[in-house]
């Protein structure tokens, strides 16, 4: 997971000398910062270094208490990554209205409180619905 860690850290560090430049090229054309590029910018590098920082921390973590993982030893084999990942819904619907309230929601920010308002408990109601999936009817176990 550092490698992860490390990749998500140094394109943010990348965009971070990308938003310098920018900064430093629209004030010089207008006189102005072009605040729109510029906040889009350093959104990215926060979201990137959160990312990588929760990544690092993960596998430190994760070291100290089960030692290296395969993919981050030179002497590692693909074998030892074989297994199960976990438990994937072949079949769930709920994904599909969770994204629609949330997108419902985006819109409502542009047309008017009410929506905003309306999406927020929809998507509560959705997120509720996917979590609990498994815990009713056929699939209960």
């Amino acid at each position: 997971m550092k490698t992860q860690a490390y990749l998500f850290m140094g394109i943010s560090t990348f965009f971070g000398l990308a938003a310098a430049l920018y900064v430093y090229w629209s004030y010089q054309d207008t006189g102005a910062i072009e605040w729109t590029g510029t906040t889009a910018l350093v959104v990215s590098i926060g979201f990137g270094w959160m990312i990588g920082f929760w990544l690092w921390q993960a596998a430190r973590r994760s070291e100290r208490f089960h030692g290296l993982p395969a993919e981050e030893r030179l002497d590692g084999e693909i074998a030892e990554n074989a297994g199960e990942y976990g438990f994937f819904s072949p079949h769930s619907w709920w994904p599909m209205f969770v994204a629609m309230a949330v997108a419902f929601t985006a819109v409502g920010v542009a047309i008017g409180w009410w929506m905003v308002i309306t999406g927020a408990f929809a998507i509560i109601l959705t997120s509720i619905g996917w979590i609990f999936e498994y815990y009713r009817k056929e699939f209960q176990h």
